[in-house]
């Protein structure tokens, strides 16, 4: 906590005659408000008006202002009730009292009350020190809310670790329009946190404020559930979920992907199914983290789903188990040439972003290399994203130089990243990407920077449209926050949330969606595929 105080008179005829002083604290904790001081001059009667203007971090100016009556001097309880009022509106507080002489015409002898000017001038800088000294010794064991006799608890430093990192990292510093700072003051003075249960429940009653679904809380069992999802294993029924869109009819979820030979494909499962009931809890206002929590579960446990595939509606028993997450599969596609060969396409299925993601991908193409492909062909369809970073990686590879994305706040681009061409490893080939609705975040990411760059043609259905970043942050306690941090737009500066990537050419819809049926659409010229080495390839 710093203190900062100063008194000063004026001996000058030419005016009235004044003594000020000035109380100033700062809390240390936070000092991101700033405040501007306007001071109304006191009255003969000593009744004066100090008024303190703040500038706080959400850009709004607030306007404070209290009343000081002290009918003969002014004295400790009244200043620091004055105080204490203007504090519990700021962390930055400046409080000026001034006491003012105002001269009437009477005779009077100018030496005589230059002398008890000087007088009063010594006894009121006395005083004022006393003062100050008093107000240090409040202030250094007093909060900042207002309340002198109150301390934060272990509880409630977990609730302003949380605050303060929504704080520093949330996209939008408007706070969906609420005083950030007063929420917090707010909620420290009446939101029960008297066990850890009951602070995780006022940090969540924060986070619900913000009316953002990505952004929330996870305990310590939910954030290393998360962990281990990243690094490419988790214990469930293998299903990415989303949000309806409005087009899709009313609330609910629905299925982004599900992963390759996990209990949700296996029972038919697929892209575009809508999830009615979760063990007959209807997911009609149910979020995506709460039905991702209803999914997961020990291995060998059941649960039943009811999904609406088109108008068919079934309820499915699945069986829980670890599903192992192998990022990428590969394969040679060997099609009849002329000459001396026959021309060979290698075709990558890229299924999430883990931590091995980039480097998987690598030994995919080096691996494919060695058998003399003359092209590649992305699969990204039901890819529902993951690591941001991975996404940024995986587009170097086939990039030589150029814009792969651009980090966005509320203020406009932030951050760009970009190929400087030295971890890329395939520029060369012809490329083709394959997408649809299941592709998702970091693979839309990927897709946009390859399409804008025009290193590949996009073929599909239009991608699903999470234009919105998350980031995870550890608390001290072992639990955590996923929180928005920023939004991102394509090379082009295409804002894709809600909307997603638009592929340059749809697929048809009996187009398979493994590598032995890709490679069969081209073995075969009767083929129901509809498609050709030379469009895949027409960049």
């Amino acid at each position: 906590m710093e203190f900062l105080s100063s008194c000063a008179s004026s001996s000058s005829f030419s005016s009235p005659h004044f003594a000020f002083f000035n109380l100033h604290h700062q809390n240390t904790l936070t000092s991101r408000a700033t405040v501007k001081l306007q001071v109304l001059q006191w009255n003969s009667s000593m009744v004066g008006i100090g008024r303190s203007t703040s500038l706080s971090t959400d850009g709004r100016e607030r306007i404070w202002s209290c009343n000081c009556e002290p009918s003969r001097a002014l004295s400790l309880p009244q200043l620091w009730s004055c105080h204490s009022y203007m504090s519990s509106g700021f962390d930055l507080i400046s409080l000026n009292c001034r006491y003012v002489f105002k001269w009437r015409r009477y005779p009077v002898n100018f030496r005589r009350i230059r002398s008890s000017m000087e007088k009063f001038r010594q006894r009121f800088s006395v005083q004022v020190a006393r003062v100050m000294v008093c107000v240090m010794l409040v202030v250094s064991v007093s909060s900042t809310f207002g309340d002198t006799s109150w301390a934060l608890t272990e509880e409630n430093l977990l609730f302003l670790e949380a605050w303060r990192t929504i704080d520093r990292a949330y996209i939008d510093k408007t706070f969906n329009g609420q005083s950030w700072f007063r929420y917090r003051e707010n909620a420290l003075r009446n939101e029960p946190m008297n066990t850890r249960e009951e602070t995780y429940t006022a940090i969540k009653k924060m986070l619900a404020t913000l009316d953002d679904p990505f952004t929330r809380f996870l305990e310590p069992e939910k954030f290393k559930s998360l962990q281990s999802g990243t690094q490419g294993a988790l214990t469930g029924v293998g299903l990415s979920i989303g949000y309806r869109t409005i087009a899709d009819g009313p609330g609910g979820l629905v299925v982004i992907s599900a992963a390759p030979g996990g209990p949700a494909e296996r029972a038919g499962i697929s892209s575009g199914d809508v999830i009615l009931a979760i063990d007959d809890t209807t997911t009609e206002s149910m979020g995506i983290y709460d039905a991702a929590e209803r999914l997961q579960g020990p291995e060998g446990s059941s649960v039943q789903l009811t999904i609406q595939s088109g108008p068919s509606v079934k309820r499915l028993d699945l069986v829980r188990e670890k599903v192992a997450i192998n990022p990428v599969k590969s394969r040679i596609c060997e099609l009849p040439g002329s000459g001396d060969g026959s021309s060979k396409i290698g075709y990558i299925k890229l299924t999430s972003f883990t931590q091995k993601a980039s480097g998987a991908v690598k030994e995919a193409i080096d691996s494919l290399r060695s058998n003399s492909v003359n092209a590649f062909v992305l699969d990204l369809r039901d890819n529902s994203g993951g690591l941001f970073p991975e996404g940024v990686e995986i587009a170097k590879i086939w990039l030589d130089k150029g814009v792969i994305v651009y980090i966005c706040d509320s203020r406009g681009v932030r951050d760009i990243y970009d190929s400087d061409g030295s971890n890329t490893i395939a520029a060369s080939e012809p490329l083709a990407v394959l997408v649809n609705k299941g592709t998702a975040s970091a693979s839309e990411i990927l897709a946009g920077a390859l399409k804008d760059n025009k290193r590949a043609m996009l073929f599909g259905e239009p991608t699903y449209g999470k234009g919105k970043i998350q980031s995870v942050f550890k608390l001290s306690d072992g639990s955590g926050l996923a929180v928005t941090v920023a939004r991102y737009e394509t090379p082009a500066h295409i804002d894709i949330d809600k909307v997603g990537v638009i592929p340059d050419s749809p697929l048809p819809a009996s187009f398979p969606k493994d590598g032995d049926g890709f490679c069969s659409c081209f073995e075969d010229p009767a083929s129901v595929c509809n498609i050709n080495r030379v469009q895949l390839f027409s960049r």
